[in-house]
């Protein structure tokens, strides 16, 4: 089957008044939806079609050649993407669990979100920041280029925020760090604990 773009499991302007819904709607049906078709394309007779895109990115040393920059940039944009609508909600608080690991790596949930606040204003260009457990299960904020995938350095996303600046240039224009800041208020902590506990249980 190709891959497929997937449903949000909410409306366009439930994160309103942080995320507008009219870059919801277009980040969804046109920047992902541009992922999953190039991802498709690019897969087209290299008996790779029906493998799934986590798969492939963590795999990226044994991808046709020909095709290798393609898969990575368009299958991180689908995979990345996948995993970033289910990481958002309002009106949900960090579970005991995933409050308990990053008070102890980042001496509070406050230090913690201003350092990942740091590395999200300071990544040049576009790409993504990460909250992720590393091959110890220890949790570290990592950045990535463009469609970069931590599966692809052997690390597990717990959290992640899209700073391209489609993700937030109708609201925010160039002011990233405001954008930063609404993230916050719209961060599944229910689902971030999931991410967490499926790897350290």
């Amino acid at each position: 089957m190709p891959h497929e773009l997937p449903e949000l499991g909410y409306e366009y302007d439930s994160l309103e008044p942080f995320i507008d819904a009219r870059t919801m709607e277009i980040h969804h049906t046109k920047h992902h939806q541009g992922y999953v078709d190039k991802l498709n394309k690019a897969l087209e007779a290299t008996g790779l079609e029906d493998k799934p895109v986590k798969d492939l990115l963590k795999d990226i040393n044994n991808l046709p050649q020909d095709k290798k920059q393609a898969i990575i940039n368009n299958g991180g944009g689908h995979a990345n993407h996948s995993f970033f609508w289910k990481i958002l909600k309002k009106g949900t608080k960090p579970s005991k669990e995933i409050l308990q690991a990053i008070e102890k790596k980042f001496d509070g949930i406050d230090s913690f979100k201003e350092k990942f606040k740091e590395a999200a204003t300071t990544l040049f260009g576009s790409g993504w920041c990460w909250l992720v457990l590393n091959e110890k299960k220890e949790l570290e904020i990592l950045q990535t280029k463009n469609q970069g995938s931590p599966l692809s350095e052997n690390k597990i996303p717990v959290l992640g925020l899209d700073v391209w600046e489609h993700a937030y240039y109708l609201k925010y224009q160039n002011k990233r760090p405001e954008y930063v800041d609404a993230f916050f208020n719209v961060i599944n902590w229910e689902q971030v604990n999931e991410n967490f506990s499926k790897v350290t249980r």
